[in-house]
């Protein structure tokens, strides 16, 4: 079994569609970023990268490089499930944060964990997400963007129990 941790954190910008969790906030204001900015699909992909010591988000879809301008992050995530279980590895489970004052996140965390889970082809059951704000407390208190953190669990695949 291998743990890994990831964070991102994105600032809103306006005329940018919101995305968390491969999910549209519609009438929300987006982040700003290269790709989508989906904080938290960013911050499960440096989770699942740093478990497997395969690097991180910015080394396998750098924001200099055009292919990955406005990119779905969710099918980011897809092709690196597909390179940790080409590593050997499955994932166990993802248990993540975001925090952030807006939107809240309490009505659509199930269709969150159900995107995110299709996208990497495990059961909801191996999904937990929590949304959380900062109690108007700094950058992200003060409604200026959005935090993502992430720890992951990858087993081994073939590995006995």
């Amino acid at each position: 079994m291998r743990i890994g941790f990831g964070y991102d954190s994105h600032r809103f910008e306006e005329g940018r569609r919101l995305v968390l969790g491969g999910v549209e906030f519609p009438g929300e204001t987006g982040l700003k970023g290269h790709s989508d900015a989906d904080a938290l699909v960013h911050a499960i992909i440096d989770a699942l990268l740093g478990a497997a010591a395969l690097g991180d988000i910015g080394s396998h879809f750098p924001d200099t490089d055009p292919r990955w301008k406005d990119a779905d992050s969710t099918a980011l995530l897809a092709a690196v499930v597909k390179e940790i279980r080409a590593a050997g590895y499955g994932v166990g489970n993802i248990d993540a944060t975001v925090v952030c004052e807006r939107p809240k996140l309490r009505p659509v965390i199930d269709l969150m964990r159900e995107r995110l889970a299709s996208v990497m082809n495990v059961g909801k059951g191996r999904i937990s997400l929590k949304g959380k704000t900062n109690e108007q407390m700094d950058a992200v208190g003060a409604g200026l963007g959005i935090v993502a953190h992430a720890v992951c669990l990858l087993e081994e695949l073939g590995a006995k129990s």
